[in-house]
């Protein structure tokens, strides 16, 4: 049977090539905001294109922060794609305003310190070892649209907890968080559905992990 999965739809930009995306990947999938159904299907997926300020404000509106976090607290899948990542963050700043984020993980999403801003087209990562998300994918390229990321990673486990997988990227010379893989919950900064073969086969990787 495929799983279920829920693509949370608080208001944020075009979500129907995330939802054929995650069907292809081998999914039963339902776009909505509701509530009850984001916490009953096997995994969430929370896209986000525009600012920050905007999505986190749409998040809230439907309860979308809570939702994540009671996921997480039972150790269900969630993966946040572009700025669905971000929001996982604690806080973003644009434009001098710093907005909350759901404060999954800590850290701030600013602007990429590049000559040529925003970063849009196809780049590589750099993976490391024994990542779920990008097993038999790890030297392919991606397709990234965004003028902010997160620059420093800041978690620290001390070993109490295993440390999550973080793969880079860079643009301009500036290095950022292009994915994360901590546990239950994945992100990725680029968009997965719009990276041709190799986006189709870390959705899938995704999606077997929630099966």
């Amino acid at each position: 049977m495929s799983p279920r999965v829920v693509v949370l739809d608080y208001g944020s930009g075009n979500l129907r090539s995330a939802v054929r995306a995650v069907e292809r990947a081998g999914a039963e999938v339902t776009l909505t905001g509701d509530f009850d159904a984001a916490m009953g299907a096997d995994g969430l997926v929370v896209p986000g294109v525009g600012a920050f300020a905007a999505c986190m404000a749409g998040l809230r509106a439907i309860k979308g922060d809570r939702i994540i976090g009671r996921r997480l607290a039972g150790g269900r899948p969630v993966l946040g794609i572009c700025v669905g990542m971000q929001v996982l963050f604690e806080r973003g700043v644009e434009h001098g305003v710093e907005t909350a984020g759901c404060d999954e993980w800590p850290g701030v999403v600013e602007r990429i310190q590049a000559p040529v801003v925003p970063h849009m087209g196809w780049n590589t990562v750099e993976v490391q070892s024994g990542s779920t998300l990008f097993s038999g994918i790890e030297d392919e390229r991606f397709y990234f649209v965004h003028s902010y990321a997160v620059r420093d990673w800041t978690l620290e486990t001390n070993d109490r907890t295993r440390a999550p997988l973080v793969t880079w990227a860079e643009h301009g010379g500036d290095r950022f968080v292009a994915a994360v893989e901590n546990g239950p919950l994945s992100a990725t900064q680029f968009h997965p559905e719009k990276s041709g073969d190799a986006g189709a086969a870390l959705l899938r990787n995704w999606v077997r992990t929630v099966a």
